[in-house]
């Protein structure tokens, strides 16, 4: 009996091949399936046989493309603020009179009698060192205080504050680079001269209150303003 259902199944399957190429030109090359029914409650009975007749596979759907990647853009790290280091705040330039800007010792010149040691901070700010002025008999006669030139004409300026007013009294002017014979062209030469220590030389001009010290190779030390 099992052998029977079998063979039926399969003598099946071929009428079905058969009668598929035996239509019309337009032939159904999907696969079939007949599915043989179980033979009712008997013990022996064979349980449902499938069967797949032949034909191309069933299409597979294509995979649903990637959506296409978007580059990462780097975003710059900032770095926390620091509570340790002070807020860099923008400062106004400072002006200063024009008679300064031209020539700052000539104008610190103008202020003698005049400025006091608040008044010259005031303009040039905190002084960088400070020695004292000594008379003819070294006796202590005034404060000099030492100031960097704004301008950058000078090395750098020294003012000398008398004692007993406290009034400018005198200025003392660093050139960067300059010779006697380039004070000879400016000034003249109506100038006593006198011998310095380590081969200096001391020249007080006789038709301005100007003083010059000239080192041994002619290079000017310092201009003094009184």
């Amino acid at each position: 009996m099992k052998w029977f259902l079998i063979v039926s199944a399969v003598a099946l399957a071929g009428q079905v091949v058969a009668r598929a190429g035996a239509g019309t030109d337009r032939a159904d090359t999907s696969g079939g399936v007949v599915t043989l029914p179980s033979s009712g409650g008997r013990s022996d009975a064979l349980p449902g046989i499938v069967v797949t007749l032949p034909g191309p596979p069933a299409p597979i759907a294509a995979p649903a493309p990637e959506p296409p990647k978007v580059a990462e853009t780097a975003v710059p790290r900032i770095p926390p603020a620091r509570d340790d280091q002070p807020p860099v705040l923008p400062r106004a330039a400072h002006l200063y009179p024009p008679e300064f800007e031209s020539d700052s010792a000539l104008f610190c010149q103008t202020r003698i009698g005049q400025w006091t040691e608040a008044d010259a901070r005031a303009l040039l700010g905190e002084a960088s060192r400070q020695r004292l002025a000594l008379g003819e008999d070294q006796s202590e006669t005034g404060l000099i205080l030492a100031f960097a030139d704004p301008t950058g004409r000078y090395k750098e300026l020294e003012l000398d504050f008398v004692n007993k007013t406290g009034a400018l009294r005198g200025v003392f002017a660093y050139p960067w680079k300059m010779t006697w014979q380039e004070c000879r062209r400016l000034w003249g030469a109506r100038v006593t001269a006198r011998k310095a220590n380590q081969g200096r030389t001391f020249y007080s001009y006789l038709n301005r209150r100007l003083d010059v010290l000239v080192g041994p190779a002619g290079t000017v030390i310092s201009l003094g303003l009184y």
